[in-house]
């Protein structure tokens, strides 16, 4: 077991891992450095950049980093749904001049990131969409990394702790981006955050960690006293200076056209919280399961989007809270947090 522990952290807050841009080296780093902990995520990255970014990360922290990894699943989707979806999404790609790409499904590299995990040791590895194994647990405690298993539902905390993982991050249904369910096909888990923190902390014996739409201090306050070790916020640093979120991301969690938040899986072919927007509402209903199939059939449509500047045709991930985002570094943000 590592030497690290979470409760060791000057100041309870954890940087989200937000696959797919938001996350950078710069903004893990800066987590850490402002008396928290900031996350390298692998998701979506070769194992060769998700290694050079941990390195980066290393180098700019003056303290422990963390990283997460995407556990493999099986997909939930069939051939016949997926090419139907294609076929309905040809007019998404000719009108922003791009070409579906073909839906493909793999388990983004998950035993080279492993491999790399291992190799350079961050202090803490958490876990989304699933647990590792027993073995990959041991071999990971044995290297001196924490593991996290992010859970939406006391069964899923019980599965990852009988693998072996030393904390659990408590994923409520207002978080923004990917839910964490274990099953790519279930509905997501409405209990709210603190129903699930304590149910949690009743069943199991191992730290827990608070997040899904965290966004204020008060927010903090309130699941800290609730006996989580920390609080885990993303959205809260879409509009930190150092996060990659693009242009368009950040503008449109300031618009005002957009007012509500929508568990949707027409991106991604799993369900994920992001804004209301056009596609969401034209795509829902005829979207399919088929993860990550969908993301990869999408991709090109959603990158041509962003180049265009419309915000209606690309997945803008965020949690409920996402009005309170606040612009400035995330050592400003996070003094505004505790």
């Amino acid at each position: 077991m590592s030497a690290f522990n979470l409760r060791d952290l000057t100041v309870p807050i954890i940087v989200a891992p937000m696959a797919g841009g938001p996350s950078t080296p710069e903004l893990a780093a800066a987590g850490t450095n402002a008396g928290g902990l900031g996350f390298v995520p692998a998701g979506y990255l070769t194992a060769e950049v998700f290694a050079e970014r941990v390195t980066k990360a290393r180098q700019l922290a003056t303290g422990p980093i963390g990283a997460n990894l995407f556990a493999p699943q099986p997909s939930a989707g069939t051939p016949a749904a997926i090419e139907a979806y294609a076929a309905a999404l040809a007019p998404e790609a000719e009108r922003y001049g791009a070409a579906l790409a073909p839906p493909r499904f793999d388990d983004d590299a998950w035993a080279a990131k492993l491999d790399v995990l291992l190799d350079l040791r961050p202090e803490v590895a958490s876990f989304t969409f699933g647990a590792p194994s027993a073995d990959e647990c041991r071999r990971l405690r044995e290297a001196g990394i924490v593991t996290v298993g992010t859970v939406t539902t006391l069964a899923e905390a019980q599965a990852a702790v009988t693998a072996g993982v030393d904390v659990l991050a408590a994923q409520g249904p207002s978080a923004g981006g990917h839910r964490g369910t274990f099953d790519p096909a279930a509905q997501p888990a409405s209990q709210p955050l603190e129903q699930l923190l304590a149910a949690l902390r009743a069943a199991v014996d191992v730290p827990v960690i608070a997040a899904g739409g965290l966004s204020t201090a008060e927010d903090v306050r309130r699941v800290m006293a609730a006996g989580a070790v920390a609080a885990q916020l993303g959205t809260a640093f879409l509009l930190a200076d150092e996060a990659g979120s693009t242009g368009v991301h950040r503008a449109a969690l300031k618009d005002p056209q957009f007012t509500e938040t929508v568990v949707t899986r027409a991106f991604s072919g799993r369900y994920a919280r992001g804004l209301r927007n056009r596609f969401v509402n034209e795509h829902e209903a005829e979207a399919p399961f088929g993860y990550p199939e969908v993301h990869y059939l999408t991709s090109p449509v959603r990158a041509a989007a962003v180049r265009a500047g419309d915000p209606q045709g690309v997945n803008v991930w965020a949690g409920t809270g996402f009005r309170n985002a606040t612009a400035g570094s995330v050592a400003e943000i996070i003094a505004a947090l505790t």
